[in-house]
């Protein structure tokens, strides 16, 4: 059985602004306080939050979507990848951030707080306060 669950977060900054911080090493570095080497290409593997997460770009809509393959070191290796969908959409004064993450192993609801506490809350203060 596979977890899926989605968040979501307003943060103050363009969509544009944060599909480039995203998909750009020094940007997603900065962005979420982890050393993160990353690519704005389809098919390119990136790693995030110091080598915890793993994956793959798998589709890219600059500054509307981001899909990519995703895993943690604490998959299973029998895990398959689970996929992440990054939708962006402006608002006034920021833009909101929905992620969409499904094809988690059964432990996977773990990674909801997660994106609020490593990627959500840093971001607002990367981005200036919302």
């Amino acid at each position: 059985m596979s977890v899926e669950f989605e968040v979501y977060g307003f943060i103050s900054a363009s969509p544009q602004e944060i599909y480039h911080a995203w998909l750009d090493s020094d940007g997603h570095s900065k962005m979420t306080g982890t050393q993160s080497e990353v690519s704005d290409k389809v098919g390119d593997r990136f790693e995030a939050g110091d080598g915890y997460i793993q994956g793959v770009n798998l589709e890219l809509e600059p500054s509307v979507r981001i899909l990519q393959s995703w895993r943690t070191t604490e998959f299973e290796e029998s895990d398959e990848d689970s996929r992440l969908e990054i939708l962006l959409k402006a608002q006034k004064g920021g833009t909101l951030v929905t992620i969409r993450h499904s094809q988690l192993p059964e432990n996977g609801m773990q990674y909801k707080d997660g994106w609020v506490d490593y990627y959500f809350t840093p971001m607002k203060e990367y981005f200036g306060r919302s």
